[in-house]
């Protein structure tokens, strides 16, 4: 008997109970929405579902001029299934920004008389009169327009084939261009893109077949549609759970019951501990986003303490084998080298969550090819630079770029956020994204001395512009992940040995201890608070569900007893224990 237990694998068979209802779904040609939870062999299933449409479908297609659409949410996910389907030629996978122009691209006419209607475009078609016959190109993704052509933004793209979508003619070479159509993470796709597609396709004769790939419980960016419901989706769930031993996935299945999760071998144990602080007797901080939070000094000892506590306990705390996940904005800012970032910002979702186009151009570009460049990986660099690059066609134009990043280099180490802005204005090596010359162009053409009110994003981006630079290097270091700390950002898909969960105040959209009370109300939550409580309880689903082995939780937030009696149904009372001071 025991050798039977032994070879059962309750996950490989819930994932392949899925997998054939995915199979079925394709040979019907039945619209489907695949719900994965965390650990569920999502890209697994994905991609064993285009080896299934590539074999039923290698000869047909190609004679017809046809692909199979895949959409990806990310460049990098975009390469990991095009390697995993053996770049077949029958797959077009790219992410929605790119599919989406390779529908409209040819449909200039149309797209000369949208763009006028779209925001941000008056004022520039005021300039030149009409587009008259300009080609309407997305190369770069800034908004410009000389004598030949107009130049469109990311955003655009988005915008304009929803409105093209409600073209009986675009609709009809959609469907005869892409028959079938994949979206990898459905849940952080763009969501009145997904309404367009519900209102022209879905249980429409002759529309392409859809196939939706994610979970609306892993939705933790913004504009993301979520949760997708509509009356001609078939919806397969997986129930299997291949991260995770079962210690930590009953802890998730607890949480989200309607999508229980099978372990790969239910005999291999782990450990979950929760630490919370109400026996505190000092005073906590107060105000709209830190209430209820522990002082500063008091949250690093209890950090500490914890982590003393899980090296007693024979924890790896190397970077390689624990994960610190800071649900909070503490993190010790003035340890991570960006001390006066949390000075600049009203809401530290401006730059925790990369929502100030500077951070984001920062982070996401600038710095990826600053160290690109330092490592003579010079494909890595343009790569990181991605579309905002002029073209290098000849050894002088090595030679410009090869000055401005050694400029850019010594102004990195020595300069302030000011000096690397004005510097890259005047080279346009790389060039600055619409967004980032925006917000500078309307700081110069600010006269507080007429009395003018400044308003908080050009006060914020003054301050910004007086601190170091070296500072943004430390923040893009600790949101890359090249820390023992890390937040959100980058830890969706991840998975680690160990988690340790560091629980807070200090995010003005998150409070946790709002939402585990909610929590504790099934389907009586109030409508108004729908969103924030999908949004908190998302994020903390995600982080509790990056761990294989071990997972631990600090609350540094106090916990109402009705919050603390959501803990208690998720996680077992007997793993939470007083952290006494």
């Amino acid at each position: 008997m025991a050798e039977v237990v032994g070879h059962f694998n309750p996950a490989k068979e819930a994932g392949e109970r899925a997998l054939t209802n995915v199979y079925g779904c394709l040979e019907r040609k039945e619209s489907f929405l695949v719900e994965a939870g965390a650990g569920a062999g999502k890209t697994y299933a994905l991609v064993k579902a285009l080896h299934f449409l590539i074999d039923r479908y290698q000869h047909t297609f190609p004679q017809r001029h046809q692909k199979i659409a895949c959409i990806t949410f990310t460049n990098v996910a975009k390469e990991e299934i095009v390697a995993r389907t053996d770049r077949s030629p029958l797959i077009y996978c790219n992410t929605i920004h790119a599919f989406c122009w390779s529908l409209i691209s040819g449909f200039q006419r149309q797209l000369r008389e949208l763009l006028p209607k779209l925001r941000h475009w008056s004022d520039r078609i005021s300039e030149v009169g009409d587009f008259g016959e300009r080609a309407v190109e997305y190369e770069l993704g800034h908004r410009s327009i000389n004598d030949r052509r107009v130049s469109i933004h990311h955003d655009d793209v988005i915008v304009l084939t929803i409105t093209l979508m409600d073209n009986a003619k675009f609709r009809r070479i959609m469907r005869e261009k892409y028959p079938i159509i994949l979206i990898d993470e459905y849940q952080d796709t763009d969501a009145d893109w997904i309404d367009s597609i519900k209102s022209h396709f879905l249980g429409q004769e002759g529309a392409p077949q859809f196939g939706f790939f994610g979970d609306h419980w892993q939705k933790i960016y913004g504009d993301g549609c979520g949760k997708i419901e509509h009356p001609s989706l078939t919806v397969v769930g997986v129930q299997a759970n291949f991260r995770s031993v079962s210690t930590i996935v009953d802890c998730l299945n607890r949480m989200r019951p309607e999508l229980p999760q099978h372990v790969v071998d239910p005999n291999e144990q782990g450990d979950v501990h929760i630490f919370h602080t109400n026996t505190w007797k000092g005073g906590r901080q107060t105000g709209g986003h830190w209430g209820g939070d522990l002082p500063s000094e008091a949250a690093d000892r209890a950090l500490q303490m914890v982590v003393d506590r899980l090296a007693e306990e024979n924890w790896d705390l190397s970077p390689e084998s624990t994960k610190i996940l800071m649900l909070t904005h503490r993190v010790l800012a003035s340890k991570q080298g960006y001390h006066s970032i949390p000075t600049v910002f009203t809401f530290n979702d401006s730059f925790t969550n990369k929502e100030h186009p500077h951070i984001a151009y920062f982070t996401d570009c600038l710095e990826p090819a600053c160290e690109a460049y330092l490592s003579r990986k010079y494909g890595e660099m343009f790569r990181a630079l991605g579309s905002n690059v002029p073209a290098v066609r000849a050894q002088a134009d090595k030679k410009k770029w090869s000055e401005a990043m050694g400029k850019l280099i010594e102004l990195r180490d020595r300069g302030t956020v000011g000096d690397v802005v004005d510097y890259l204005l005047a080279v346009r090596r790389p060039r600055l994204p619409d967004a980032v010359e925006r917000l500078e162009r309307e700081l110069r053409e600010l006269n507080p001395e007429a009395g003018e009110e400044v308003p908080r994003a050009l006060k914020e981006l003054g301050d910004l512009r007086a601190v170091a630079y070296q500072e943004i290097v430390a923040l893009c270091r600790y949101l890359s992940g090249h820390s023992p700390f890390e937040t959100k950002h980058g830890v969706k898909g991840s998975e680690f040995e160990n988690v340790l969960v560091v629980v807070g105040r200090g995010w003005n959209r998150y409070n946790f201890n709002e939402m585990l009370e909610l929590a504790g109300q099934g389907a009586n939550i109030p409508a108004n608070k729908q969103d924030s409580f999908e949004r908190n309880r998302n994020l903390f689903y995600v982080t509790c569900s990056r761990p294989k082995r071990r997972l631990t939780i600090l609350f540094t937030q106090q916990l109402s007893n009705v919050a603390m009696q959501t803990v208690r149904n998720w996680f077992g009372n007997d793993a939470i224990e007083a952290l006494n001071f």
